[in-house]
């Protein structure tokens, strides 16, 4: 089991912050090894909505699909994938600090299998140091402009 969490402050209001993490096609932008996504379904991401995603991670190119499985707006998206090597949650939990910022706490967690399973001792402080560098290019991203 690989169960990653880790945050950051923005200082950014939390709408801001949220409205940008929590559209998909903003990932390749913000996580560096997204390569890719395409959204699958139409309409307002919402609960069932689902999105593919190319990635590289471990020298790997990865393809997966996320499927949201809990929305509450503002506050908190968690995607599962409903297809891909590496069965994984990610869960994006958005906070007020003050007015002005906000704190967004990134957790992925799952069982690997395949390959994933070989390098799952490894995997939790590659995703931290990963998920750690993610966050602070959304940080650069959202405090560097007024979106």
């Amino acid at each position: 089991m690989v169960d990653v969490t880790t945050s950051i402050v923005i200082h950014r209001p939390l709408r801001a912050v949220a409205d940008y993490a929590v559209d998909p096609l903003n990932a390749p932008a913000w996580y560096r090894n997204i390569r890719s996504v395409r959204r699958l379904t139409d309409g307002e991401f919402s609960i069932g909505a689902r999105a593919a995603f190319e990635a590289r991670f471990l020298g790997r190119e990865l393809s997966y699909v996320y499927e949201v499985i809990e929305l509450v707006p503002e506050k908190l998206l968690v995607m599962s994938t409903a297809q891909g090597p590496f069965p994984m949650r990610t869960s994006y939990r958005f906070e007020t600090v003050d007015a002005h910022s906000t704190r967004v706490r990134l957790r992925n967690d799952g069982q690997p299998a395949g390959f994933g399973r070989i390098f799952a001792p490894l995997m939790a402080p590659l995703m931290r140091r990963a998920n750690a560098a993610d966050l602070r290019a959304l940080k650069q991203i959202l405090e560097s402009t007024e979106r």
